[in-house]
């Protein structure tokens, strides 16, 4: 498809765009260059291929959510350097 000047032109406007006379014309070799990508994807056969939101296959690496005993506290705080009310207890480093 032939891009002309005037379109460019129009859709810098609505994008509230300045350009200089050389960005004009290189915009519009650049879109055409890509008006021409599209049509050439346009005319290959998908009939018979299905929509896909990845190029890879994937599945929910998650696992399932199943209640499960939690670890023994104290266990856990054996060999905490300080604790206090059965928690961790670090220095304060914020006034």
């Amino acid at each position: 498809m032939k891009i002309t000047k005037e379109q460019v032109e129009h859709v810098a406007h609505l994008a509230r765009l300045s350009l200089t006379e050389d960005e004009k014309v290189q915009m519009t070799k650049d879109l055409e260059a890509i008006i021409g990508f599209a049509d050439q994807l346009n005319s290959l056969d998908i009939e018979n291929i299905e929509p896909t939101a990845h190029v890879i296959p994937i599945q929910n690496v998650f696992r399932k959510d199943e209640v499960r005993e939690s670890l023994d506290r104290k266990e856990l705080l054996k060999n905490a350097p300080t604790k206090l009310n059965g928690c961790f207890s670090v220095p304060k480093i914020v006034e």
